[in-house]
């Protein structure tokens, strides 16, 4: 069953997957940063879900959106992810960019953005590099502030 969406403007109509995303990092993953990520089907079900497991299982490639991508294939039976948007919290780095271009999706929607690694306009710019095949659609800013918070308060209590 697709997830409602919102009628106040194209971007809004993705807050509802943000806020499963958000939900996947919800009271503290653990060791790992927390970003969450989700992975919708052509059919706008959810597909996939992750959130970042690095740390809690030593993989360096347990970000939270391999994490949904790998799901995804799996639940679709293809690892071609056509029709496919992912939803994070975070602004996707380079691995996962590659990763998204890799699985065919054509969508990225994030809330955050990392202007230290990413991959999505803010640092650098894999998704819609043509060099790397058909550009893929991002938007940013999704329930940004709530995906923010999250984050500042995960390093702060690092601090």
């Amino acid at each position: 069953m697709p997830l409602p969406g919102s009628e106040t403007g194209y971007a809004a109509g993705f807050e509802p997957g943000m806020r499963l995303a958000l939900g996947e990092v919800a009271g503290g993953t653990g060791p790992d940063v927390p970003v969450g990520a989700v992975v919708l089907g052509p059919d706008g079900a959810v597909a996939g879900l992750g959130h970042n497991l690095c740390l809690a299982t030593g993989d360096p490639t347990a970000h939270a959106e391999i994490v949904a991508i790998r799901q995804a294939a799996v639940a679709l039976g293809s690892w071609r992810l056509d029709g496919c948007t992912l939803i994070a919290t975070l602004e996707p780095c380079t691995m996962c960019a590659g990763a998204v271009h890799a699985a065919r999706i054509r969508r990225v929607v994030y809330g955050a953005i990392d202007p230290r690694a990413g991959a999505a306009g803010s640092l650098w710019d894999v998704l819609r590099d043509r060099r790397l095949g058909p550009p893929v659609e991002v938007i940013g800013g999704v329930l940004a502030e709530q995906c923010g918070e999250l984050l500042s308060d995960f390093f702060g209590r690092l601090r």
